[in-house]
C-alpha cells in the first residue's frame, strides 16, 4: 500500500510535464493540414486518463498528510542539566548551614573541627573554620541537625537542634567557646607508703660504697616515720656486716691496750670485749634511733642542710645531736637520743668488768655517743653527700 501512495504521488508530481508535451503535440496536429479523427480520438482519451490519475494522486496524497498530522507526538527523551530528574535533585538539596566560630571574647577561631551531626549522633560532615572562623555545609537535604564544634584548648560547643527546609540558608547563632576548665590530678598516697619509699632509697646509702649511711635523708621535707618503720631501720643499721667487722677492730685494739683488764688477755679476753662492743652498740641504736624515738614521736634521722654560709651548716650539724625534728616536723630537745645514750650506758654496767662499773661508765659511754654523733653529722654535713654512693638526693632530683 506504501509503495502503491508513492507511486501516485509521484505520478502528480509528473503530472504538469505530461501536459506540457500534451498541448506540443496538439500544437503540431493543428499545422497538419488534415487531421486524423481516430488520432484526435486517442489524445483526448489520454488527456482524461493523465488528468484523472493526476486527481486522485493529489487526493491520496492529502488523505495521507492529514492522517499523519493528526496522529499524536511521542514524547522525546530529556535529559542534561535542566532534565526534571536533576531538577527535583537539587530543590531537594538546596539548603545550607553556616556560621563563624569565636571565642568568648569575640575573637575568630581559625582550625576548629566543626561537625554537622543528627540528634541520634550520626556524624554527616566535617569540616575545619577558616581563618576568620567561618564555615559552610552547601547543598543539604531538608531534616533536623546538630552543629558539633571542638578547640584545642577550648570547651566542646554544641548547637541546639534545628530543622532545614528546602533552599533554606540557615546560620548558626551564638557559637561563643568557653576557655576549658584545666584539671589537675592529685594522687593522695598515704604518708606510710611515702616513708617506706624514703627508707629504700636511705637503705642503698653507703659511704665510699661500703659503710652504711642509712640515717641520713637529703630530703629536707621527709614523711615522718611510723614506729614500725624506726625499728626496722634501726635493724637493718646496726646489723649490717660493717658493724661487725668495725666491733671486731674496736675490740682488737682494746685488746692491746688492755683496756678494761678484767676481761683478761686471750680469746676469752678478746670475745668478753667484742661482746661488750656490741651489746653498747646494739642497745644504744635501738634505745635512741628506735624505743625513744616512737615513745616521744622524734625522727631519728640526720636532715642534711646543704645550703647556707659554712657556719650555719657546722651549727647545724653539731646542734643535731641535742635539738631533733619531731613527726609533726618541729624543732625540739633531742631527748631520744640522750636518754637512748644514758640508758645504754647504764646497761653497760651489768656486763663490764666490777672495776669500771659505776656512774662514770655510764656518763663516759654517753659522752662517747654523742661526740660520736656530733662528729658524724659535721662529716655528713661537709663531706658525706660527695662520698655516700647511690644518695637519696639524687633518687628524689635533688642537687
Amino acid at each position: 500500500m506504501q509503495l502503491f501512495i508513492r507511486g501516485l504521488m509521484l505520478l502528480g508530481r509528473t503530472a504538469p510535464r505530461t501536459m506540457v508535451s500534451f498541448l506540443v503535440w496538439m500544437h503540431t496536429l493543428r499545422r497538419a493540414t488534415r487531421p486524423r479523427p481516430h488520432a484526435i480520438f486517442a489524445c483526448a482519451s489520454l488527456l482524461l486518463c493523465v488528468v484523472s490519475t493526476s486527481a486522485v494522486a493529489q487526493q491520496q496524497t492529502a488523505a495521507l498528510g492529514s492522517e499523519s498530522s493528526s496522529l499524536p507526538d511521542a514524547p522525546l527523551p530529556q535529559s542534561g542539566p535542566g532534565s526534571p530528574a536533576e531538577s527535583t535533585s537539587s530543590a531537594e538539596r538546596s539548603a545550607s548551614v553556616s556560621g563563624t566560630v569565636l571565642d568568648a571574647s569575640g575573637a575568630a577561631v581559625p582550625g576548629a573541627q566543626v561537625s554537622l551531626t543528627r540528634r541520634d549522633g550520626v556524624q554527616l560532615h566535617t569540616l575545619v573554620s577558616g581563618a576568620n572562623g567561618e564555615f559552610v555545609f552547601p547543598k543539604l537535604p531538608p531534616g533536623p541537625y546538630l552543629v558539633i564544634v571542638n578547640a584545642k584548648g577550648f570547651a566542646p560547643f554544641s548547637s541546639p537542634e534545628f530543622t532545614l527546609t528546602q533552599q533554606q540558608t540557615y546560620e548558626v547563632p551564638g557559637i561563643a567557646l568557653a576557655i576549658a576548665t584545666a584539671t589537675t590530678d592529685v594522687v593522695v598516697r598515704p604518708t606510710e607508703v611515702i616513708a617506706a619509699e624514703q627508707i629504700k632509697a636511705e637503705e642503698k646509702q653507703r659511704l665510699l660504697g661500703i659503710v652504711p649511711n642509712f640515717y641520713v635523708s637529703y630530703v629536707p621535707d621527709a614523711a615522718p616515720l611510723t614506729a614500725k618503720q624506726k625499728f626496722s631501720l634501726a635493724s637493718h643499721d646496726t646489723f649490717d656486716w660493717t658493724s661487725f667487722v668495725g666491733i671486731s677492730i674496736t675490740a682488737g685494739i682494746e685488746q692491746a691496750n688492755n683496756s678494761y683488764a678484767g676481761y683478761g688477755q686471750g680469746a676469752a679476753g678478746y670475745g668478753k670485749r667484742w661482746a661488750a662492743k656490741f651489746g653498747d652498740g646494739r642497745s644504744s641504736d635501738f634505745l635512741s634511733h628506735a624505743v625513744f624515738a616512737s615513745l616521744l614521736h622524734q625522727d631519728p634521722r640526720y636532715f642534711y642542710q646543704g645550703t647556707g654560709s659554712n657556719k650555719s651548716r657546722l651549727y647545724h650539724a653539731l646542734s643535731s645531736s641535742f635539738v631533733a625534728r619531731s613527726d609533726s616536723g618541729k624543732l625540739m630537745p633531742n631527748y631520744s637520743y640522750l636518754l637512748g645514750a644514758m640508758c645504754s650506758g647504764a646497761l653497760s654496767n651489768a656486763y663490764y668488768p666490777h672495776a669500771d662499773r659505776g656512774a662514770s661508765l655510764v656518763f663516759v659511754n654517753a659522752f662517747v655517743g654523742i661526740a660520736g654523733r656530733s662528729g658524724g653529722a659535721v662529716i655528713q654535713e661537709f663531706l658525706g653527700k660527695r662520698l655516700t654512693k647511690n644518695s637519696s638526693a639524687s633518687a628524689n632530683g635533688k642537687p
